[in-house]
């Protein structure tokens, strides 16, 4: 088990030369790519809080009317609540070079696959938009990529690259689930 450490001074000074530290005390440089994936996680963990909250206060339309929270949204707070928490997980693992453990990520097989089947099959690529709700959900699903690109450069992350694989998929099923209207998609190559 790895020892809680606890933030007792915001302000070290480390940060001004360019250093940093991981869960385990050592120091490392912040362009370091461990670093790099804990920061790319950590920006993911934010943009899915700026969603959540979204879609709690209904301050983004995603039932076509005034903006009111659907069941379906209330659903997708809950989801985003606990992603958020398996995303510090995700940053621990990281930190710790694995020994924190990393969340399970069955229940996303199961949650795509559940939420998949509630939509037509796929035509064409996607184009984000749709609704606000929709467009800002493929915002995370695209920092999720990144953030994915980033752990398969950090040894000993499989779990974490799979995890946000997963991650990213679900954000596009719920994309496309929060998109109003038609469905906006690739007309392919246009002549001019």
């Amino acid at each position: 088990m790895v020892a809680k450490r606890r933030i007792t001074r915001v302000t070290t000074g480390r940060g001004d030369r360019g250093e940093t530290s991981l869960a385990d005390g050592s120091s490392v440089s912040k362009t370091d790519e461990r670093v790099h994936a804990i920061g790319a996680v950590d920006e993911l963990n934010s943009f899915i809080g700026l969603l959540a909250v979204e879609l709690a206060t209904g301050n983004i339309e995603t039932d076509g009317s005034t903006g009111a929270e659907t069941s379906e949204d209330a659903d997708f707070t809950a989801v985003l609540k606990q992603l958020q928490q398996e995303l510090f997980d995700l940053g621990a693992h990281l930190a710790t070079l694995g020994a924190a453990p990393a969340p399970d990520m069955a229940w996303l097989d199961d949650a795509v696959s559940d939420l998949n089947a509630q939509l037509p099959p796929l035509t064409e690529f996607v184009i984000p938009g749709g609704s606000r709700a929709a467009a800002l959900t493929h915002v995370c699903r695209t920092v999720c990529r990144r953030a994915e690109r980033h752990c398969w450069g950090v040894a000993a992350v499989e779990p974490v690259g799979r995890y946000l694989n997963r991650l990213s998929d679900l954000l596009f099923v719920m994309a496309r689930l929060l998109t109003t209207g038609e469905e906006p998609q690739w007309r392919g190559p246009q002549k001019r």
